[in-house]
C-alpha cells in the first residue's frame, strides 16, 4: 500500500486506545489495540509510547511504515493548548507528514454523523466523565473544556458514583433523606453500611477505580423507584441536554434539524429513564434536533475525520463506515 492519501486512525481513550490504518480506497489493512492514553498521570511521552506499541502493530499488519495522514482522537486533549502539545509528539514520532489531534469526544460525533458529505451536529459523551463537542461543514466547532467541576462540569459515571455515595452517606447519618442507596452500595461491595463502605474507600481497601461499579447500582435503584436515585439521573438527563442545546445555539442550529448524537458507556447503555428524558428535554427546548445513540467504535470516528482532511471521496468514507457497522445503523 502506498502511502498516498492513506490514514492512520487513532481513538485513545482513558482505558483503552484502538488505531487503524486506512488505505486510500478506504479498506481497513491493519489494527491494533493498546492501552490507555492518560498524558496528566504519566507525562506526555510516556503516553504517545503506549500509542506507539499499537501504532507500530498496526502498521506491521498493513505492510507500511508511515501513512499521508495521521488522525488522532484523544482523552486528556481537553484544551487548545494540550492538543498543540499532543500534536507536537505525535509529529516526532513520524507516522506521517501531516497530523490532526482532536479531543476523543470528536471521533463519537463523526462516527455517529451519518450524513458523510456534510458533517455537521452535536455529540454529548458520558462515560467515566461527560463532555459535549459540535462541528459544522465549514469548520466552525463547538466545545467545552470539560476538565471538571472547576470548568463547571456534573456527571459522567464517576460523577454518578460520587453523587450515590454523597447521598447515601447522609441518609445513613441522618443529615439527608432516606434512600435505599444507603444500603444497596455498601451491599455491593459485600458491606454491611455505608460507614463500612466509606471507611474501606478512604483506606484504599477498594481501589478508587472500583468507584464506577456503582453507576449501575444507582440506576437499578432508581429503576426500583427510590426518590433520591431518580432524582439523580434526572439531574444527568438535564446536563446532557444543558451542554447539547448550548452547543446548537453556539452552532447556529437550533432552528435548523441538526442530529444530537448521544455516547459513551452512560448514554449508549439506553436506561429507560435518562433516555427518556433527554429525549423529552430535547423535543422541548431543541425541537428539531434528532437524537440518536451511537453504538460504532469511535475510531471509526477518526478514521472519518482523516478521510475529511485528505479529500477522500463519499465511496471511500461509506467503505471504512461499512467495515465497522457491516452496513447497519441503529438510532
Amino acid at each position: 500500500m502506498g502511502v498516498g492519501t492513506s490514514v492512520l486512525a487513532i481513538d485513545a481513550g482513558n482505558s483503552k486506545t484502538d488505531v487503524a490504518v486506512v488505505a486510500a480506497d478506504g479498506r481497513v489493512v491493519g489494527a491494533a489495540r493498546g492501552g490507555g492514553f492518560q498524558p496528566p498521570r504519566i507525562g506526555v511521552e510516556p503516553a504517545v509510547d503506549i500509542l506507539a506499541d499499537a501504532v507500530t502493530r498496526a502498521f506491521a499488519q498493513a505492510g507500511v511504515a508511515s501513512v499521508g495522514h495521521v488522525s488522532a482522537c484523544l482523552a486528556n486533549a481537553d484544551l487548545p493548548v494540550e492538543e498543540e502539545e499532543l500534536a507536537a509528539a505525535l509529529v516526532r514520532r513520524a507516522w506521517g507528514p501531516r497530523v490532526e489531534v482532536r479531543n476523543d469526544t470528536f471521533a463519537i460525533l463523526r462516527a455517529g454523523l451519518l450524513e458523510d458529505a456534510e458533517p455537521r451536529g452535536v455529540a454529548v459523551v458520558c462515560g467515566a466523565g461527560i463532555n459535549c463537542v459540535g462541528m459544522l461543514p465549514d469548520g466552525r466547532t463547538a466545545r467545552f473544556p470539560a476538565i471538571g467541576r472547576i470548568s463547571g462540569d456534573w456527571g459522567g459515571g464517576g460523577g454518578l458514583a460520587e453523587e450515590a455515595l454523597w447521598f447515601a452517606a447522609r441518609a445513613e447519618d441522618g443529615r439527608g433523606e432516606p434512600t435505599a442507596l444507603r444500603e444497596r452500595l455498601p451491599a455491593h461491595f459485600g458491606l454491611a453500611s455505608m460507614y463500612a463502605l466509606i471507611e474501606a474507600l478512604h483506606l484504599g481497601r477498594i481501589a478508587p477505580a472500583r468507584r464506577h461499579e456503582l453507576t449501575p447500582v444507582l440506576f437499578a435503584t432508581a429503576t426500583a423507584g427510590d426518590i433520591v436515585a431518580r432524582s439523580v439521573v434526572d439531574r444527568m438527563a438535564d446536563e446532557v441536554v444543558a451542554m447539547s442545546t448550548v452547543a446548537l445555539g453556539r452552532l447556529d442550529l437550533l432552528d435548523e434539524e441538526a442530529p444530537v448524537l448521544l455516547g459513551g458507556s452512560v448514554l449508549a447503555a439506553r436506561h429507560p429513564q435518562l433516555d427518556d428524558r433527554v429525549r423529552a428535554l430535547l423535543a422541548e427546548r431543541a425541537p428539531k434536533a434528532v437524537p440518536r445513540v451511537v453504538v460504532a467504535r469511535p475510531v471509526l470516528g477518526a478514521a472519518l475525520l482523516g478521510l475529511d482532511q485528505v479529500g477522500a471521496p463519499t465511496e471511500v468514507h461509506a467503505r471504512v463506515r461499512a467495515h465497522y457497522e457491516g452496513g447497519a445503523n441503529r438510532n
